[in-house]
């Protein structure tokens, strides 16, 4: 006697929305079966969504954030930016927290990734010619490393600076201390050296 479960399609639904990060085998079942049984029209508006964003969008050729497929995106083709800041983070997805704040005007470099020789990841995979060849048309410009303070990070702003050096232009370090709100009870010791190192005088 075969036990029952669920169709096919079903249980080959649960297994794709599993592999969504932060979905387990229960949140992927009950999204599923949430479809079924109430989002019937909501499930093919949600596919005809995936299907666009996957057809329609793509790298922007300039930065490497998210863009209409082969077209500028809205920060590379805004006249109103500055030019002259250049502000690197590591994945596109570090675009938008540094935007939310609402303060920094400049342009973004993408680069792909981190340097990670464990993962693999060495510098001409990520895309720092493109870097400098950005640099070397905006003479006098900033270049702010936006990277994580991982060890990784660290390295990867490490090697940007060395192969900056020689280009005209001012490279900045984002700064790195006490986040808003936090006693030093809370702070490691990197953090709080940091937070030294950094500070400002009023």
């Amino acid at each position: 006697m075969k036990a029952q479960d669920y169709p096919r399609q079903v249980q080959e639904l649960i297994a794709r929305l599993k592999r969504m990060p932060g979905v387990g085998s229960r949140g992927a079942e009950r999204h599923a079966l949430w479809f079924l049984q109430h989002g019937r029209n909501d499930a093919r508006a949600l596919a005809e969504a995936l299907l666009a964003a996957a057809d329609e969008v793509g790298s922007c050729p300039q930065c490497g954030f998210f863009s209409q497929k082969g077209e500028l995106c809205t920060a590379c083709s805004d006249p109103a930016r500055d030019g002259a800041l250049l502000c690197v983070v590591e994945q596109p997805t570090d675009v938008l927290p540094i935007e939310r704040c609402g303060t920094f005007r400049g342009l973004y470099h993408c680069l792909g990734g981190k340097i990670s020789p464990l993962d693999g990841v060495l510098p001409e995979d990520l895309s720092v010619a493109q870097l400098l060849e950005r640099v070397k048309k905006a003479p006098g410009c900033e270049v702010i490393l936006a990277v994580g303070s991982d060890v990784e990070g660290e390295t990867t702003a490490l090697y940007l600076a060395e192969q900056l050096a020689q280009s005209d232009c001012r490279v900045s370090r984002l700064a790195q201390g006490m986040p808003a709100g936090a006693g030093l009870g809370q702070a490691d010791a990197v953090t709080l050296m940091r937070a030294l190192e950094g500070r400002k005088g009023l």
